[in-house]
């Protein structure tokens, strides 16, 4: 009895250590698989068909991927040249430079195709289905949300909707707005003047005011009192996201962490303002009130008449979530780039 108890055991012990070894074996083969294998034969793939670039390794990149050319001026100021190039995306300016228009360049373990003819860009947009975007980590689909990060058909669905919106003609109609906000900005300006017509202005905030009321004005036809909010809220989600450094890592990104739970609240707080205000312009449509003159109302009634066009269904439509998402890109695409360009022509006006 002591001997088959003992055989038992061993055999138990036996086993589990098989169990350990090939599940070791396994995770072994993929971790070789992820860090080293497919990598390379991605490389070997992207050589055959040309393309040309830094052989992948397991260490970091060369240091002059990370540092602008020797002719290039340290200044924070230049002039709108070939030298912003370097400073858009060094690395693949870096690359280009080493290796020609035909090149890649590494991301981790993944090769980024390097892209300059217009021909090719062409074709990747003429074919959703074959050319994938990135992943979106669970923070960024805080920002990166609505059309840009749709595929297929979904895409082509909403892009048809929201076309419309940015029509050369409806966005002539606009300049009446684009008018009113800057002169608002220009009568607080000459407030500030001197008795000798002189002053010294921080423009930047200035200028970040100015593009959020534009956007408030022409996206959704209210003032910048009635969005500042959702903008407040948004700068607090951006602040949160470029601090929250192990949001996305493999094991933390599941933990309710006390960012990720502001970076929620935020979120709800966007979606709710922005649902008031198109459940108010879908209420003045039915009224029959006339709603198409900013960036809202013509991609409601753009949402409409596609579900009209298709005997009331409202699958080929959008959902007012997704209407949602694609205010919450209105504000995100236009407000920090146009007043950050605007900053910086002003800062190089001679």
């Amino acid at each position: 009895m002591e001997v088959s108890s003992s055989s038992s055991s061993s055999t138990a012990i036996l086993c589990v250590v098989t169990v350990i070894i090939a599940v070791g074996s396994v995770l072994a083969l993929k971790t070789l698989n992820s860090l080293w294998l497919r990598p390379k034969r991605f490389e070997k793939l992207l050589r055959a068909q040309g393309l040309h670039g830094d052989p992948y390794s397991l260490s970091p990149p060369s240091s002059n991927q990370d540092h602008p050319p020797q002719n290039m001026h340290p200044s924070r100021s230049f002039v709108l040249s070939d030298d912003v190039a370097p400073r858009v995306f060094l690395p693949a300016y870096n690359t280009v430079a080493k290796y020609g228009k035909n090149s890649f360049l590494w991301e981790g373990t993944t090769p980024k195709v390097i892209i300059t003819d217009p021909n090719h860009t062409k074709e990747v947009f003429n074919n959703i289905h074959d050319f994938q975007k990135q992943k979106i980590s669970n923070s960024g689909k805080f920002f990166f949300c609505g059309l840009i990060s749709y595929e297929g058909d979904k895409w082509a669905q909403h892009r048809k909707i929201i076309n419309p919106a940015f029509n050369l003609e409806k966005l002539k109609n606009m300049l009446p707005a684009f008018f009113q906000s800057c002169n608002d900005v220009i009568s607080v300006w000459m407030g500030m003047l001197s008795s000798d017509g002189k002053c010294e202005i921080d423009v930047s905030p200035f200028l970040q005011k100015l593009t959020c009321d534009v956007i408030s004005r022409t996206a959704f036809g209210s003032s910048y009192a009635e969005g500042e909010k959702i903008f407040q809220l948004f700068r607090i989600q951006g602040r949160l996201i470029m601090t929250a450094k192990y949001t996305n890592k493999p094991i933390l990104r599941h933990i309710p962490t006390l960012a990720k739970m502001k970076m929620r609240a935020a979120d709800k707080e966007i979606k709710s303002s922005l649902r008031v205000m198109i459940e108010k312009r879908e209420k003045a449509m039915k009224n029959g009130e006339s709603c198409n003159e900013d960036l809202l109302g013509i991609l409601v009634e753009s949402n409409q008449m596609e579900i009209q066009g298709n005997g009331n269904n409202n699958s080929v439509g959008i959902t007012i979530e997704e209407v949602i998402t694609e205010c919450k890109l209105f504000y995100i695409a236009g407000q920090e780039t146009t007043s950050s360009l605007l900053v910086w022509t002003f800062d190089h006006v001679e």
